[in-house]
């Protein structure tokens, strides 16, 4: 059961011309990914302090808080998560991995993933069986799509590419604008890392990619060549 305080705490925090920035930079509005969600307009540092001042509440009490209909207490409860994951055996880090999964409808806005998706699924598979990766990218739920290419990002970062390019494969034709941005966004770490890798993908795919995934996989080459794959003339 989660601790009455909690909320109240967090409430106190908010400020109401935060939390209208917020519901707007976060599309909350009718139709748009967003729909519904609720802001208290609590600044993400402010957010993070909170870790060390509730860092005694137990993984049951932080998926109690990822249940809240509160954007900021949600993001609150994986980044709690996440923190707890890093500081965990390897049975811990299984559990926390498979109510993570349990509890995915929670996990339902981009910062929220982006906060915790490669930290906890992408450290968890990193040498097992990434099957459930590829369930994800076949979800029509977006946000589950986006967990499995930003999970990729921490076998990115141990210069382990071919799951993130065949996630990019399968996400190529995605209809959402913010999966498309994460698809870009893990080409272009590859390209940090390994540049003929990215391009030796983009040369296969960039005609048929969505412009602004494109934008995204080359936004740090040199001027000259970034046009040239807009224009579609590499």
């Amino acid at each position: 059961m989660l601790r009455p305080n909690i909320e109240k705490s967090f409430k106190k925090l908010g400020n109401k011309t935060i939390a209208a920035h917020s519901m707007r930079f976060f599309k909350t509005g009718k139709g748009e990914y967003g729909e519904g969600d609720l802001f208290l307009g609590i600044r993400v540092p402010v957010i993070r302090k909170q870790i060390k001042i509730y860092s005694d509440l137990t993984i049951n009490e932080a998926v109690d808080l990822l249940k809240s209909p509160y954007h900021e207490i949600r993001l609150f409860s994986v980044l709690l998560l996440v923190d707890k994951y890093k500081k965990a055996d390897i049975k811990e880090k299984k559990s926390i991995y498979q109510i993570y999964l349990k509890n995915i409808k929670y996990i339902n806005n981009w910062d929220i993933v982006d906060s915790s998706a490669s930290s906890i699924v992408g450290d968890f598979l990193l040498n097992r069986d990434k099957s459930k990766l590829y369930q994800l990218a076949n979800s029509k739920n977006l946000w589950q799509r986006r967990i499995a290419i930003i999970a990729s990002f921490h076998f990115i970062k141990h210069h382990q590419y071919d799951d993130s390019l065949k996630l990019a494969t399968v996400l190529l034709h995605d209809k959402e604008d913010l999966v498309h941005k994460a698809v870009g966004w893990m080409l272009r770490e590859i390209g940090n890392r390994n540049l003929n890798i990215e391009e030796e993908f983009l040369k296969a795919h960039y005609r048929e990619m969505p412009r602004t995934m494109l934008r995204y996989a080359i936004e740090k080459f040199p001027e000259t060549k970034r046009k040239a794959y807009l224009n579609a003339k590499v």
